[in-house]
């Protein structure tokens, strides 16, 4: 019979695989609508989900958000959102369109009114290269460029955090808790390293596949790992 696979496993809804939300402190996503709004950063906090420090934010209806923090920003700053009008500050929201070429962003929509998608990872920021007609194309750390709506906002300013990877971890159990925050499978096992009963790649008298890694898209679940309905194989 064998058992569940670790996919398999991860796929359930509860269990030891899904990522504790007692924790959070809340999404980070920018409010909808396009309201002028103002506030006021009354605390830069951690949250565990989060890479970077979150700050934050009280608007002047005295409604209370959180928001990625910038490098820069500070206890008592104000923050603006949609106000074009003020000169470029580290922290405020803005479309796209309207933000200066060569200034770094991030918390980037893909499309107006998502709240919020790319580059917001602690240390990370994107990089505004041009406008045209309704469309503005920036700059991704990965080094690739990619063409958004200019109606889509963005934060002003490098994230903060930046320099965490600099630090190693010393041990795996440090590493183990660090992904267990987020609900991530650590240590990573390959399958011809196991037992028979407990992948399909596993067993025989060394490592080694032993079958076609191939399958089919209509396999079974406890049979659908390799390479799932692929188009070819072998070199090109």
């Amino acid at each position: 019979m064998g058992k569940k696979l670790i996919q398999q496993r991860r796929g359930r809804t509860k269990g030891r695989y899904s990522a504790p939300t007692h924790r959070s402190r809340g999404k980070i996503k920018y409010l909808p609508g396009k309201i002028k709004r103002a506030g006021i950063v009354e605390d830069i906090i951690h949250d565990p989900g989060h890479t970077a420090p979150l700050a934050s934010i009280r608007l002047k209806d005295n409604k209370k958000i959180l928001a990625l923090a910038p490098e820069g920003i500070k206890v008592g700053d104000e923050i603006k959102y949609l106000d074009n009008k003020g000169k470029i500050k580290i922290g405020n929201v803005l479309p796209v369109g309207k933000i200066d070429e060569g200034f770094p962003i991030h918390n980037i929509e893909l499309s107006p009114g998502d709240g919020g998608k790319l580059v917001r990872a602690s240390g990370n920021h994107a990089t505004v290269v041009s406008h045209s007609s309704g469309k503005t194309v920036i700059r991704l750390p990965s080094g690739k460029f990619k063409t958004i709506q200019s109606s889509c906002r963005a934060t002003m300013g490098v994230l903060a955090g930046g320099g965490r990877k600099d630090k190693p971890f010393l041990k795996a159990g440090k590493k183990y808790h660090a992904f267990r925050t987020r609900g991530k499978q650590y240590p990573v096992v390959r399958g011809v390293a196991m037992n028979a009963v407990a992948h399909p790649h596993g067993g025989g008298g060394h490592q080694h596949v032993g079958k076609p890694y191939t399958v089919k898209r209509g396999a079974s679940p406890g049979r659908k790992v390799g390479s799932i309905a692929a188009r070819r194989t072998g070199r090109k």
